[in-house]
């Protein structure tokens, strides 16, 4: 058991108590030090209110803080860059999160008007230098919250697709952008990824149609837990390259013969994502039995 990276896919019935629950079967706690600062990035690409289809849902992060709270943390941030300079802005105000931060006594940060530090990146392949938010890069551990989603680009936009938010410009991320997940991957490192699969959205990252999936994803190994989102959205994970190239870089396993699902039965909750054009390739099409090559819980 201590060999496999443990990835929790657990079922919403009721957010704050599942968060916990998600939090729980991978031992989250123990990533986490009280005297340390905490910084959560939660997906927030456009200000957008309820249902959420196309970013987190602000009862995670609520329930993140709790949790954090709980665990005797003190030094909270929550930190989002988004589409444009006030993009986060809005979506701090729209969502509710301004007035849970002043509740909770926690911080927020727009990335994008934050100070950047330019970080060169050793044995790359491809992304030499990227400019990083200084509150990124002084956080002692970072809990990474995407959402859900297709992705035109990138295929999928999960854990390591959320790390754009961190860098300024983004747009310098998109030719060659597994190279570039991977290499950014190396820089900021989060140690622990809990995915909003509350809501998914398919075909598309800010436009697409809703999927209601009711589900929660975490992991501590960003490649594992990135890997099996792929799988519940029916998306075969041996198609996004970012995922092969972050593993080679030693950030994690997308070898599912090293990878514990824990909670649901990936076989009972996938559901085929609507493909963004261009990735028809990217279906799953093997059996999962076949594919998982171990028992689902």
């Amino acid at each position: 058991m201590n060999n496999f990276a443990k990835v929790s896919v657990v079922k919403c019935l009721n957010l704050f108590n599942d968060v916990e629950k998600a939090l729980k079967l991978i031992d989250a706690e123990k990533a986490i030090n009280r005297s340390e600062k905490i910084l959560i990035k939660p997906n927030y690409i456009i200000a957008e209110g309820p249902d959420y289809v196309h970013v987190t849902d602000p009862r995670i992060i609520k329930a993140l803080i709790i949790w954090l709270k709980n665990l005797g943390v003190d030094d909270i941030i929550i930190a989002e860059g988004g589409l444009s300079t006030d993009t986060a802005d809005r979506a701090f105000k729209i969502t509710g999160l301004t007035k849970t931060a002043k509740e909770y006594g926690v911080k927020l940060v727009n990335l994008n008007k934050d100070k950047f530090v330019k970080v060169r990146i050793s044995d790359s392949y491809d992304l030499r230098e990227v400019n990083i938010a200084k509150t990124v890069l002084e956080a002692d551990c970072i809990i990474n919250v995407p959402k859900l989603k297709i992705h035109h680009i990138a295929g999928v936009t999960l854990c390591a697709k959320n790390l754009m938010g961190c860098i300024w410009p983004k747009g310098i991320m998109h030719i060659n952008i597994h190279e570039k997940l991977a290499d950014l991957a190396s820089i900021v490192r989060p140690c622990i990824n809990i995915v909003d699969g509350s809501i998914g959205s398919e075909g598309n990252e800010i436009s697409g149609d809703p999927v209601k999936m009711d589900l929660i994803i975490a992991g501590l190994d960003i490649v594992a837990t990135d890997t099996i989102s792929c799988i519940v959205m029916g998306v075969d994970p041996r198609k996004a390259k970012f995922l092969q190239l972050m593993s080679k870089k030693g950030l994690g396993t997308c070898d599912l013969n090293k990878i514990k699902v824990l909670g649901e039965n990936l076989m009972e909750v996938t559901r085929n994502f609507r493909l963004a054009y261009g990735f028809e390739d990217w279906r799953l099409k093997e059996p999962l039995d076949n594919l998982l090559g171990q028992k689902q819980p």
